[in-house]
């Protein structure tokens, strides 16, 4: 029997969640990478980019325009399944070329031999 949100899955996933928000708000290249599957099979779906494998990706964020983020996240849910996946959601809001904007994000977490990865991720904004 799967047993669903086991407080302890959730607690690990949440901080591991957590040390992502922190890489992505910092631009931290090395730990956002390390904290996603890296494979031709793992997809991010970005607010204006489909990105397929890890070398996708990492090229994205090496390249992206605007490195730093800075937003606030709420309703952040951790929701596990059995002791090897979660799915983690959260609303976020932050200012694009000075307008204020909410967004979504979504993220399948899966835990191999080597740890938790990132599988699936996607970014979205509401609209204006």
């Amino acid at each position: 029997m799967t047993i669903v949100n086991d407080p302890t899955v959730v607690a690990e996933v949440t901080d591991l969640y957590l040390l992502y928000e922190e890489a992505l708000c910092n631009n931290n290249l090395e730990m956002m990478d390390s904290l996603f599957w890296d494979t031709p099979e793992v997809a991010r779906f970005g607010i204006t980019e489909n990105l397929y494998g890890g070398d996708e990706i990492r090229n994205f964020r090496q390249n992206r325009p605007n490195p730093k983020i800075e937003r606030k996240i709420s309703n952040l849910k951790v929701v596990t399944f059995g002791k090897d996946t979660a799915i983690v959601t959260l609303e976020f809001r932050r200012i694009i070329n000075s307008v204020e904007r909410f967004g979504r994000q979504s993220q399948t977490w899966y835990r191999f031999p080597e740890g938790w990865k990132v599988v699936s991720a996607h970014v979205s904004l509401l609209p204006v």
